[in-house]
């Protein structure tokens, strides 16, 4: 890779890290909103298991074209932003070369393209782990 994003929150301690040692002095976090200093916005809506309400991930044209032509990785802390992320990565012009996460939840554990490291199951309200 040439390129490491994340989607904020949770996947900033690892991909900050991840980046530190690879000696790399620059990774990309998509947005969960625009904000003041961002050009641009490049913006998708993004679904997750644990919120309720619509939610955004957003990069700015600056990352858009630092991004541009490049070898990007995407690293997400449970698989759910992975598709969102992809869908900035492609839109900015960047080439996604890999996706990983810590932990797989849901229906993300079946997907053949993601890497992780281990399975988090989803719970009924009764505590029972859900199937399927």
């Amino acid at each position: 890779h040439d390129i490491l994003i994340t989607a904020e929150s949770k996947g900033i301690p690892l991909v900050y890290e991840m980046a530190r040692q690879h000696g790399e002095n620059r990774y990309l976090i998509a947005r969960k909103a625009a904000k003041l200093y961002m050009k641009n916005v490049f913006s998708t809506e993004v679904t997750s298991i644990t919120t309720e309400n619509r939610q955004m991930l957003c990069i700015d044209q600056d990352d858009a074209d630092f991004m541009r032509g490049k070898r990007v990785l995407i690293v997400d802390s449970t698989g759910e932003s992975l598709k969102a992320v992809e869908k900035l990565v492609k839109q900015a012009g960047g080439n996604v070369v890999g996706k990983m996460a810590i932990l797989a939840e849901g229906a993300a554990q079946d997907r053949p393209d993601i890497l992780y490291l281990e399975k988090l199951p989803l719970f009924n309200p009764d505590g029972t782990i859900k199937q399927g």
